[in-house]
């Protein structure tokens, strides 16, 4: 006969009179408080989530003096959180800048290569931002950029659907009906881009501007699209993001957008 060796569990006896106990809430009966260490760092403004992972990953983030391991970590405010050592305030209401990218300038904070960036553009003195999409370097005009990483991170959602427009300046053969076609999506290389809608500006000879709105805003989309139809790209421009346009910034200005109109902008994405 095989001996049972399942563990014998003793159970103290109830007390006459006594309420039964209430039962110990295990991991998953407890309600989960406060939220992600990441999205209210990346709300602080201090870099976006994916950013964040990174340097809690290296060891730069702590609570109370202790390491943060994991950027799932619950929180209700950011008391006890230090970055590099320093004390991290609370955030304040997200602001949102109108940029003037220049030509030339590459869209990231720092380049080991030495290419110039937007931030050796901004004055000096200027409050941390962060920008919201990239434009390549050979690209110019609107960047929008804010204190805010959960802001930015609404603003590069795909689902948000926020048009962009430029205005493309190219020479070679295209037709309005050709640029039409695009209105419902167009496959190249195996990469499929959504619908774009496209118009000729003004022409002379084989050279002509180009106006374009898309959503996606995919890795260099406007120009793979435009060399798709055999053109060649000697200037590109954004002009709009959503509802915020480039207007008559000069190249480097650098423009907050009146809370007022943030505000509103933020509450028609929910």
């Amino acid at each position: 006969m095989t001996e049972d060796k399942t563990p014998k569990i003793y159970r103290a006896k109830p007390t006459p009179g006594a309420k039964p106990a209430a039962a110990t809430p295990t991991p998953t009966d407890k309600v989960r408080e406060g939220q992600r260490i990441a999205k209210l760092l990346a709300r602080a403004g201090i870099a976006s989530r994916r950013e964040i992972e990174r340097m809690i990953e290296a060891g730069r983030i702590a609570l109370d003096g202790n390491l943060v391991e994991h950027p799932s970590l619950l929180l209700k405010n950011l008391t006890g959180i230090t970055v590099d050592g320093k004390p991290v305030a609370e955030p304040s209401p997200a602001k949102l800048y109108r940029f003037h990218k220049p030509n030339g300038y590459l869209t990231a904070e720092r380049d080991f290569s030495g290419k110039k960036t937007i931030y050796d553009v901004l004055p000096a003195d200027m409050e941390r931002v962060m920008p919201i999409g990239r434009l390549d370097m050979n690209t110019e005009g609107l960047l929008l950029m804010t204190t805010d990483g959960e802001f930015k991170r609404e603003m590069e959602l795909p689902k948000n659907g926020i048009e962009r427009s430029y205005r493309a300046r190219t020479f070679g053969d295209i037709s309005q009906n050709q640029l039409e076609e695009l209105y419902r999506g167009i496959t190249i290389d195996g990469m499929h881009y959504g619908p774009i809608t496209a118009n000729l500006e003004r022409r002379t000879g084989r050279n002509q501007w180009i106006e374009m709105t898309l959503t996606e805003g995919k890795n260099r989309e406007v120009r793979r699209v435009l060399e798709h139809f055999g053109l060649e790209v000697s200037r590109l421009i954004r002009t709009r993001y959503g509802p915020f346009v480039l207007g008559d910034l000069e190249k480097g200005e650098i423009e907050v957008v009146r809370q007022h109109d943030l505000v509103q902008f933020r509450k028609s994405l929910k």
